[in-house]
Order: C-alpha cells, then structure tokens, then sequence
C-alpha cells in the first residue's frame, strides 16, 4: 500500500472533550459528518487504519446537512464536539479566528486549491478531503435533436457574442410542441426546460459572474452590487427565467434545491450546469443518454467555482495524539483511496485522483470538463470568519430578485448592505 511521507504537525492547544472515550480498552477518536454515503466510505478506511492502530478506534458519526450548523457551534462552544470534522469554506472562518481549531502543517501531494482555501492568517487549518468543480450535464437526444453542440455555447450579456440563449430557447418546448419564442408558446405549460437558471450561488450564480469578469467579495466585505458586470451577470440569468422562459420559475427553484436536478433527471430538461457532486444522483436518476460538458463561456472566458471539503479538529480535543493520528491518515492515499474508487467525489489527495476517474470511466463518462474546470480559471466562492451569517442576511433579498419583486440592481444593493451589515456583527 502506498506509504507517502507524513509531515503533518498539530501545535497542541490546551483543553477538553467529552465527545470521545476509550471503547474496549482503546482509544475512541469521533469522525462527524454530513453525507451518509461518504460515511460509509470512511467506516471502510477506518477498518483499515485500525488494523494497524489496535490502540484506536474512530467512530464515524453523520449529522444531517439540515441540522449540521447549528449543532456543531453549539457543541464546540460546550466542548461536546466531534474530535475531527467536516466543514465547508463558509462556516470554518470563525472557528479558526476563535482558537476553535489545531492548525496543521501542509503535505505535499494534497489538493492545492482547497489548502489555499483553508489558509487563513497564514496557517493551514485543515486536512483537505473532497473537491468538486462545476460542468454542464446534457441530454444527448434532446441536444441532438436540436441540432446543438453544448460545447460550443458562449453567453453575452452584450448580446454579440451570446449563442446560448438561441439554443435555450430552441431547448425548451410546451405542451403543443412549441419552442420559446414562437408565436402561440404558452409559458404555463412547458414541456421541457432548456436550462436550469437559478439562484444557486455555486453551480449558477458566481460561474456566470465571474465569466462574466464580475466578483463578490473584495476582503471580508461583499462587492457584488459596485461592479457592472456582476449586475449584468445576475439580469441574463433573472431574464432567463421570467422574460424568455427557458428555466423553471424561481417560485419553484427557490423552495426547492433539488427542482432542477430532478427536471433532468426526468428528462425534461436539456441543460444542467452544476458539480461534479451530482454526478451519482444522475446516473442512478437519468433513464437516457447523458453526457458532460464544458461550463457555458461567458465574455471573460469559462470560469467556474472549485469548492472543497475539508477535515477540521477541535482544539479542545481530549486525544490530542489519537487525533493527530487519524489526521495524518485521512491526509494519505491510502486513507482516501475508498472514497476515491466508490466514485463519491475527487480526492484531496492528488495521487488517488485517478481511482475516482477511472469510477466513472468505466461508466462511460468522461470527467475531463470537470478536470478542465478545475484546473483552468475559477471563481472563489466567499470567504471569511462571518461569511456564513452574511450569506444568511442576503439570501432572502436575491431569491426576490429572481422571484421578479426586486430589480436587479436595486435587489443586489440591498442585498450587500444586509450581507455586509451581517458580517460586521
């Protein structure tokens, strides 16, 4: 088995948890999560670590997405948390600015646009673990039969340079047949969509700003409402939706997170731009033949946002060694290797890459544009210690800027001031 070299170090922080113990004389690490698909992945790499760690045991333990953030403040702030767990790059900010975390020396061999997203004031703070980038699914029969080459579509706000919007139109059909835009289309009762235009920030909304040449964050304090270009990227999409109708409405979108997967899953939609983490749900869901794309190129080239996983440890962590232990193996290609071949998602560990594409090749899909997208020019996603109770704060504004109550610009302003007044606490 492969046995790179270990260079992780964690600079010991005083302090307790109750969350772990020992379990038939041995030492109990506690693993959290919110994916309970991945966790049985984990429960895999842990029977094997353990086989040559007698003296540990690691108890894999999955809090569902809905419930995950608000227990896990709760429980750091009463010491009560898991040893290691997952976070995301909105919510891991605060928790390392507080001393709530170990930081961690970077390995060579690991992801590096999520170590570069988990450095803050010039510490790492955790061992990555998945990465996802952003692609466009297609539905072969209807983008055949429209004579279109999803490839080969460019976006403009503009209007000069845009093919997209023709080919949405073209996509997308009622009841009687008719496209949108033809004379006699009837918007109440679409067929089939062309694309999946909505407010989804990471799969939608900052892939179209920043292709665009926009941005949404300068510092700690969001921008999006100062730059043109991101007001214009915002109008395309919301005129996706109400003006040319090649998009579901954001009345049914905004309640519901899984619309749009589920559309194309259903085939009723031909395009669906979104991560690599939909790949399973599309091949068990989708009963024709699929495809993966390019992301849509916009008026500053294709640009897309890499988002990643990574492990955290408490700082009030009673097993401080055991802990270290578990981190250096979760940050090896042998700790990773389960996830990587049950197809879950990309690795940390650049070395077990290759498992997870050759999942998928031997599926028949290609994953090369979700490599190409994230190695090629990205879009960062927010960051900073109160990101997550900035994105809170705007969220309601922008779904009522795509819902069509707000103007775009007006929409996007209040939206900043509400964001920005949320991070300044």
């Amino acid at each position: 088995m492969r046995r790179p070299a270990l260079l992780l170090g964690v600079l010991l922080v005083a302090g307790c948890s109750i969350a772990g113990g020992d379990r038939d004389g041995r030492t109990t690490v506690t693993f959290r999560l919110w994916d309970d698909q991945v966790a049985g992945a984990y429960r895999r790499s842990f029977a094997t670590f353990e086989t040559t760690h007698p003296d540990l045991h690691v108890d894999v333990q999955v809090v569902p997405w809905a419930d995950y953030w608000t227990k896990l403040p709760a429980d750091l702030a009463a010491g009560t948390s898991a040893d290691i767990f997952w976070t995301n790059t909105s919510n891991f900010g605060l928790y390392a600015d507080n001393n709530r975390l170990l930081p961690v020396d970077p390995v060579p061999g690991w992801t590096k646009s999520v170590v570069d997203l988990y450095t803050r004031g010039g510490r790492l703070w955790s061992v990555p673990q998945l990465w996802d980038s952003i692609a466009l699914y297609y539905n072969r029969d209807l983008v055949t039969a429209a004579g279109i080459d999803p490839a080969a579509l460019a976006w403009d706000p503009a209007g000069t340079g845009d093919t997209f919007r023709a080919a949405a139109r073209r996509l997308t059909t009622d009841s009687a047949g008719r496209h949108a835009g033809e004379a006699g289309f009837d918007p109440e009762r679409i067929a089939t969509y062309g694309f999946n235009a909505a407010f989804d920030s990471q799969a939608i909304v900052w892939d179209f700003v920043g292709s665009n040449g926009g941005t949404w964050q300068s510092g700690d304090s969001f921008d999006f409402a100062d730059r043109p270009e991101t007001v214009q990227a915002v109008r395309y999409l919301v005129d996706l939706i109400d003006e040319d109708h090649v998009a579901p409405p954001a009345a049914e979108t905004s309640t519901d997170g899984d619309k749009t997967l589920r559309l194309f899953t259903q085939g009723r939609m031909a395009l669906f731009q979104s991560g690599s983490y939909h790949l399973r749900s599309i091949q068990e869901g989708a009963g024709f033949s699929w495809g993966i794309a390019p992301l849509l190129k916009g008026p500053a080239g294709r640009v897309g946002v890499v988002h990643g996983v990574a492990a955290v440890a408490s700082a009030r962590t009673a097993h401080r060694d055991a802990t270290v232990e578990v981190l250096k193996w979760i940050g090896t290609a042998d700790g990773q290797e389960p996830i990587a071949e049950g197809g879950y998602a990309f690795p940390g560990v650049t070395a077990v890459q290759p498992a997870f594409v050759d999942h998928w090749r031997r599926r028949g899909v290609d994953l090369r544009p979700f490599l190409d997208s994230g190695s090629g020019t990205t879009f960062p996603a927010p960051l900073g210690p109160r990101v997550g109770a900035g994105e809170t704060a705007y969220t309601p504004i922008l779904q009522e800027v795509f819902l069509g109550r707000i103007g775009v610009a007006e929409g996007l302003r209040r939206a900043q001031d509400a964001g920005n007044a949320a991070m300044a606490g």
